[in-house]
């Protein structure tokens, strides 16, 4: 059944999109069932759960953490993780940068920013984006490379709210690959699960996280 689910998500996006398969609250007997059929890039939220996971799991798996990350849980991280999507603050950015320093390795990650009119997301404003990408605050981050923006849309039934904040980063996105950052590149832009993947691969997403799509609804 998770390969079946699996394979008709495959069909449903466009080849120059990723697909991070959300395996959260889904046990490594699981994801190792789409491993087995040739899937790499899975997310989870929460660290502990993924440091659990990935202990078990086969060392080319590419880990994504997609949930919101605590300050002190970066270290436990950096190791490994090929991808941290929920950067939300510059407090964060400076731990990732510290931690990724003292084992001399280069932590990808991508900005979070707050799109939804829901206040129980995280992230940051676009104005924020913008005065931290356009600033010189940038260069003290040397072990960190900005590879894109990840947002997540309303939780909303209405199609044309959630159009309207996929579109909004994605022009935001549009910009700052425009200023040309080196070594930050903005290549990535992370829109889009298993609700309203399709609208977000519409406007202009090239990452899409999907979950229950795949695995079924989540475990408790």
């Amino acid at each position: 059944m998770i390969e079946e689910n699996y394979q008709k998500v495959k069909q449903a996006i466009p080849s120059h999109v990723k697909l991070v398969a959300v395996s959260k609250t889904h046990p490594a007997t699981t994801i190792q069932r789409l491993y087995d059929i040739g899937h790499r890039d899975f997310g989870e939220n929460k660290v502990q759960e993924l440091l659990e996971k990935q202990a078990v799991l086969p060392a080319d798996i590419r880990w994504h953490l997609i949930g919101h990350l605590q300050t002190n849980k970066v270290k436990y991280i950096v190791p490994f993780i090929h991808l941290i999507h929920s950067v939300d603050s510059e407090k964060l950015l400076t731990e990732i940068n510290k931690q990724a320093q003292k084992i001399n390795r280069t932590i990808d990650i991508l900005l979070q920013v707050h799109i939804a009119k829901e206040e129980t997301k995280y992230g940051f404003s676009e104005d924020e984006i913008k005065l931290l990408y356009q600033s010189s605050t940038l260069e003290k981050y040397s072990y960190v490379r900005i590879r894109g923006l990840m947002g997540m849309a309303t939780n909303t039934s209405d199609e044309h709210l959630i159009r309207k904040e996929f579109s909004g980063l994605r022009k935001l996105f549009i910009q700052l690959k425009s200023l040309n950052i080196n070594p930050h590149c903005m290549e990535i832009l992370s829109m889009g699960m298993s609700n309203d993947f399709s609208i977000a691969i519409e406007e202009g997403s090239n990452l899409v996280r999907i979950g229950s799509s795949i695995f079924g609804e989540r475990n408790t």
